[in-house]
């Protein structure tokens, strides 16, 4: 996962990447712009930190 992570940070800095990813640490180690979709629509994005504190986010994923 880190030589993962790695790769992707330099990749990162000369292209666009996307992730798509459930391990929310792995999202962490990236640190970068997270967006999440529910039924193909955008329902939250922002930091890791910003997303998981999101409402509707909870209500949907985190069941919290």
């Amino acid at each position: 996962r880190e030589q993962t992570t790695d790769i992707l940070v330099r990749a990162a800095k000369t292209r666009a990447v996307v992730v798509v990813e459930h391990d929310m640490e792995f999202v962490r180690r990236l640190n970068c712009k997270v967006t999440v979709l529910h039924q193909g629509s955008v329902l939250a994005e922002g930091s890791l930190d910003h997303v998981t504190k999101n409402q509707d986010v909870i209500d949907v994923y985190l069941g919290r």
